[in-house]
């Protein structure tokens, strides 16, 4: 797993910087330069990926064996659930959706129903009130509209 984590952080290190590259290519946003644009996410999602890739090729982990079946299965639920929080971001909103999708997984992960609920909850009203306010960009309502 050294390798290949060490490959792997390479890869994602070298997807950060086109993509934070590209990002910074956007045209000037319309209120001007000092108010956020639609470059301000990706940029920021680029940097975190780097931090993330340098630390994984600087601190890869240990070589460890991998459940393949319950693992693959792990896996394939995730990638399905995402699929499915896309398709109902926009019908249901952001926050039903990423309620949905958050305590799923905070589930999935080993945290009480209960407690995956309150992760679910916070974290999506949070998000959605960072994004409307701070950075003022709009997430769509969906049910919530009124």
């Amino acid at each position: 797993m050294r390798l290949n984590d060490r490959v792997f952080g390479m890869l994602m290190l070298i997807l950060a910087v086109v993509y934070g590259w590209e990002a910074a290519q956007f045209p000037e946003p319309f209120g001007g330069e000092e108010s956020v644009g639609p470059e301000t996410f990706p940029i920021i999602l680029s940097f975190f990926l780097g931090a993330s890739a340098i630390y994984m090729m600087l601190k890869p982990d240990p070589d460890e064996a991998w459940p393949v079946l319950p693992m693959l299965l792990e896996l394939i639920s995730v990638v399905v659930a995402i699929m499915i929080f896309a398709w109902a971001i926009e019908p249901l909103g952001f926050i039903p959706a990423a309620v949905a999708i958050v305590s799923y997984l905070a589930w999935r992960m080993g945290a009480s129903i209960k407690m995956s609920l309150i992760i679910g909850v916070s974290s999506s009203v949070s998000i959605f009130l960072i994004f409307n306010n701070v950075l003022e960009l709009a997430l769509p309502l969906g049910l919530l509209e009124f």
